[in-house]
């Protein structure tokens, strides 16, 4: 065996060596690219569920004001009515009574559509919350994953290590999600 085949067998040997001590780093890097892909998606759910939340609430607060609206015009013309003199008596009585049983219809309803409002309102601020904690969580996973490919480039394992750090504080804000309302 000459001595340029020798050496070309040792660097082989230390190719191979180099890259068995790689692959806990790709591993760790192929799991870290399907959590910011799992993470992305469940973010991006999230943000659309804010969306469809806060059009439900504008819809509802649309509807809370034309109730108030018609309740206000039912108000003006009972007042109005009330300051005309009607000769039938019984007439008036009836058509007071009717504005009346309306006014309180639309009280009731405003109520119901006012609290039905703020509560599609808080759910859009929930769902931003949620939203805002997988942002974060893919932010700190995109950032793991690139620092843990530094290793591939520089051989030197810390990387790797800080990597893992990053990822894993991606993925408590990620689960952290679970703990909230």
């Amino acid at each position: 065996m000459e001595a340029s085949e020798a050496q070309e067998l040792k660097e082989h040997a230390e190719h191979v060596a180099n890259e068995e001590t790689l692959r806990p780093v790709a591993f760790t890097m192929s799991l870290l690219a399907v959590m910011v892909a799992v993470t992305t998606v469940l973010g991006h759910r999230t943000h659309t569920q804010a969306v469809l939340y806060q059009n439900k609430a504008t819809d509802q607060w649309n509807e809370y004001q034309a109730k108030k609206i018609r309740s206000n015009d039912t108000a003006l013309t009972s007042d109005l009515l009330n300051a005309l003199t009607i000769s039938d008596k019984e007439a008036a009585a009836k058509v007071e009574k009717s504005y009346a049983e309306h006014q309180a219809k639309w009280n009731d309803d405003l109520k119901e559509d006012k609290e039905k409002a703020e509560t599609l309102e808080r759910r859009v601020e929930q769902a931003e919350v949620r939203a805002d904690r997988f942002d974060l969580a893919e932010t700190l996973l995109e950032i793991g994953l690139v620092i843990t490919s530094v290793t591939l480039l520089t051989r030197r394992r810390i990387y790797w290590y800080l990597g893992i750090v990053f990822s894993i504080f991606g993925l408590a804000s990620g689960f952290s999600v679970l703990l909230l309302r």
